[in-house]
């Protein structure tokens, strides 16, 4: 947390923002469009992505950073799961699918890595300095 002046600094932020964008993009087109439920949650999930880093950030604990990262991770596994389902529906082409999947999952792989870093490091977080 120390390198981070701001949670837009955050990489993994930056790319779920990119994420929940494209993701709205998609999910306004066509039969996407008209399942509500998909559409809704899948946006849903992505922006929790980004939300979760913003709020685990400005909580100023690195405890807590750890806790809203772990919940990050989990709604990104939660936005390829629903990929999948928009895939399977037609309601993307593959090409879509592999670009947003793949996007995703370098997500989870930034911030597992800033909860190993975290995990590992000796900062408290800016609230205990």
């Amino acid at each position: 947390m120390a390198t981070f002046q701001s949670f837009e600094d955050i990489e993994a932020w930056q790319k779920a923002r990119q994420l929940t964008k494209e993701i709205y993009e998609v999910s306004n087109k066509n039969l996407f469009a008209r399942d509500f439920g998909l559409r809704d949650q899948i946006r849903r999930a992505s922006s929790s992505i980004m939300s979760n880093i913003a709020e685990g950030f400005e909580r100023g604990g690195k405890k807590e950073f750890i806790q809203f990262l772990s919940i990050a991770k989990g709604s990104a596994g939660e936005v390829k799961s629903h990929l999948y389902i928009a895939l399977d529906q037609n309601y993307i082409n593959k090409n879509s699918f592999d670009k947003l999947f793949s996007l995703t999952d370098e997500i989870v792989r930034m911030v597992g890595a800033l909860l190993a870093y975290l995990s590992k490091s000796n900062l408290k977080g800016r609230k205990y300095k």
